[in-house]
């Protein structure tokens, strides 16, 4: 009778501990909401987002939400190699980008998928998650056909091969090689399109500007593209990714090979016209301005609000634009640095003077429901001994200037036309900014 015991004792410990080991691999049922569509003004909106490896459902379905009411129909999202085989080639763990990219689906948004980050097992001792060695290639190429198979049916057909790999950074602290990332393509094309035909490998997303340290830190983007013309990578790409930085200056700036600012995209279409790619399309993949008060590359937050929309206008004159994707949406933590300032929406989830700016743009109603919801109380208060206070009452005085502002202009158009220079409106005598 002991010996009984002891045995279903012992049945009992092995099940208790089979269900715990499961249960941290065997993926939640996920809770989607209805399914949602965009609205939106202008359909090349996108905002690169920083959701995979969250892990809070609750924060994903939100962040996506205030995506789709934005009136962004894109986002980008990283989904790295090293959070889908963690230990080895022989397994995959999906859960994290299955939550994504559900979310995504029922918020009626287009995924752009980056895939990088090398696994621990799939590179050299002491090196960065950035380090991808050739002999590991037709590694990462197998991963990139599975995610090609299992998302591409559920609409997730542009997939970035790499990140920046004119970094001596983002190339696993080696000095740029447009050679070997060439080879890389040539190897991982062909596994992708034999997985899922339909797929858009896009390459490139290179890091704009001129080279530094004589191209060990980085190789100048232009000469990095053509030089992968020159390694014959043409044909192993189906759409080049751009990242268009507007640094200090507005987007309608002049391009020029020293200067970074978003039109700079244009130089790089009139390089691949030139290398024969005239029917390639061109997508922006990272973008936009930051203003932090303290960052010297920063610019102003009225200078942000206005020079982002015209980036958006302006990206509407391009027929051979896919999207534009913004550098970034929101992050779940804060830096307490100029990074923060890139952001659409705070960690909380609050958002930004630029998250209401650009949906009145793209919604055409953001700012007036923002401005409707507002209190009239929240004017500025009689100055306190505490600077906090002051510094909330110039910030609550200049919101509201802006809106009334926008407010007053009597047609939707209006939002659009004095965005390309600080000159009163088209169609009434009100500037917005």
């Amino acid at each position: 009778m002991h010996k009984l015991l002891s045995g279903a004792l012992a049945l009992a410990l092995v099940a208790l501990l089979l269900e715990q080991f499961l249960a941290v691999r065997v993926a939640r049922p996920l809770v989607l909401p209805p399914q949602q569509t965009v609205t939106t003004r202008n359909p090349l909106i996108g905002v690169h987002t920083r959701l995979t490896g969250v892990g809070d459902e609750a924060y994903v379905r939100r962040a996506l939400e205030q995506v789709r009411e934005l009136g962004a129909p894109w986002i980008v999202e990283l989904f790295p190699w090293a959070y889908v085989q963690p230990r080895s080639r022989y397994g995959y763990d999906w859960s994290g980008a299955d939550m994504v990219i559900a979310h995504a689906r029922r918020q009626g948004l287009t995924v752009v998928a980056r895939l990088d980050l090398v696994p621990e097992w799939a590179r050299p001792a002491g090196t960065t998650d950035r380090y991808l060695d050739p002999k590991h290639y037709a590694d990462y190429a197998a991963f990139a056909a599975a995610f090609a198979a299992r998302y591409g049916p559920q609409g997730v057909r542009h997939l970035i091969i790499w990140n920046e790999p004119n970094l001596r950074f983002e190339w696993g602290e080696r000095p740029p090689d447009p050679g070997a990332y060439a080879a890389l393509l040539k190897v991982v094309y062909p596994a992708i399109k034999a997985a899922a035909p339909d797929a858009i490998v896009v390459a490139g997303a290179l890091s704009p500007g001129s080279s530094l340290d004589d191209g060990a830190t980085r190789m100048d983007d232009m000469q990095y593209l053509a030089s992968l013309y020159d390694a014959e990578a043409g044909p192993f790409f189906d759409m080049w990714a751009v990242h268009a930085y507007g640094g200090q200056a507005p987007p309608e700036a002049a391009p020029a090979p020293e200067q970074v600012n978003f039109r700079r995209v244009e130089l790089v279409r009139a390089l691949m016209d030139r290398s024969g790619d005239t029917a390639k399309r061109v997508i922006i993949t990272e973008g936009g301005y930051n203003d932090h008060p303290r960052w010297s590359a920063a610019v102003r937050p009225a200078d942000r609000i206005r020079w982002t929309i015209a980036t958006y206008e302006l990206a509407r004159g391009y027929p051979w634009l896919e999207a534009v994707a913004l550098w970034q949406f929101s992050t779940p933590f804060a830096t307490r640095s100029y990074p923060d300032a890139w952001n659409f929406v705070a960690p909380d989830g609050t958002p930004r003077a630029i998250y209401e700016a650009v949906q009145a743009y793209a919604t055409g109603v953001g700012a007036l429901d923002h401005e409707r919801r507002e209190s009239p109380r929240t004017t500025a208060k009689p100055a306190t001994r505490h600077a906090r206070f002051r510094v909330r009452a110039v910030r609550t005085r200049s919101r509201r200037s802006w809106y009334r502002r926008l407010r007053a202009c009597p047609q939707p158009p209006c939002y659009n036309a004095p965005v390309l220079a600080p000159v009163p409106c088209t169609l009434c005598p009100v500037p917005l900014f």
